[in-house]
């Protein structure tokens, strides 16, 4: 016969029940504000050119993804292992390569396409598996026609088509002064590219700068983005109050980008990738890449309660 529970031993044992019903419902609740799936990486553009340290600061702030830029290629191209090597010593995944300038010109479309490609097996050799692409087709003295953003997408696609024979997704980055600054221009160049072949790297901050809201774009885009640039933007800015086109780029929490919705919209549509966090310089001279990196960190963690 089962001995009878006293009064002590009930309490205890509701009591840790109730603490265990608690906690899990705390960590459900901290699980369900998080984007399924999203992976946080960081560029290292903030850190000029010298990736080596960018490499040595984000291992020891606990990232586990990394961006380099097309600056690596040179130096690296016959010795890709040293670079492995030092990637894999800090622990860090190549999240996503730089690729850099798609011409759109059809003199300099086999030699565009050519470049794109050795950087794609320049980065299949560093375990890496997307390349961003960007233009510097923007015309500077009227609005690109159509024609000109769908050539965009079509020389992409044929990118895309030859780095997918190695094994590399190509992304297409959207930006402010280039091919697809507005909304309205991305959404052109997005509907002309080949999702078997090309998908949407998201820059929120430079969708944001464009008059969109990147949170919407995120459920817009959802079949077709691979990758995001987590990123923030501050306008108007205090020196040049009257200048709405003015704007620098911010640590993430500081600007105009409703960054906690993105992260909601990347939550609906359960997204699983590589959110990389990018910030092109130290937004004030006092500060260095690290801090900054640091800030970002804390917003992520601290903030938004996302883990690294």
């Amino acid at each position: 016969m089962q001995e009878p529970v006293n009064r002590r031993q009930f309490l205890t044992t509701a009591g840790l029940s109730t603490l265990a019903l608690t906690v899990g419902a705390s960590r459900l609740a901290a699980f369900a504000t998080n984007p399924s799936g999203l992976k946080i990486a960081y560029s290292a553009i903030t850190w000029g050119g010298n990736d080596a340290q960018a490499i040595n600061d984000l291992s020891a702030l606990g990232f586990k993804g990394i961006q380099l830029r097309a600056n690596t290629f040179g130096p690296y191209k016959a010795k890709p292992s040293e670079l492995k090597a030092l990637l894999d010593q800090h622990h860090l995944a190549l999240a996503m390569f730089s690729s850099g300038n798609v011409e759109i010109d059809p003199a300099k479309e086999q030699s565009t396409i050519d470049m794109h490609v050795a950087h794609a097996s320049f980065v299949k050799a560093l375990g890496g598996s997307a390349i961003q692409l960007t233009n510097s087709a923007r015309p500077k003295d009227r609005l690109p026609t159509t024609e000109e953003l769908k050539r965009l997408a079509a020389v992409m696609n044929e990118i895309g088509k030859q780095t997918a024979d190695l094994g590399v997704q190509a992304s297409y980055h959207n930006h402010m002064h280039q091919l697809g600054e507005t909304p309205e221009e991305v959404d052109v160049i997005v509907q002309a590219m080949n999702p078997k072949y090309v998908k949407l790297e998201l820059d929120i901050a430079h969708y944001k700068q464009g008059g969109g809201q990147p949170e919407k774009a995120v459920k817009q885009y959802k079949d077709i983005i691979y990758a995001l640039h987590l990123k923030d933007t501050m306008s108007p800015l205090s020196d040049k109050p009257n200048d709405p086109k003015a704007y620098k780029f911010v640590e993430l929490g500081r600007g105009n980008v409703d960054v906690p919705a993105v992260f909601k919209a990347l939550e609906d549509i359960k997204f699983k990738g590589w959110g990389i966090i990018e910030l092109d310089g130290v937004p004030e001279k006092d500060k260095t890449a690290l801090q900054c990196a640091q800030i970002n960190k804390d917003y992520i963690t601290k903030t938004l309660h996302h883990p690294l």
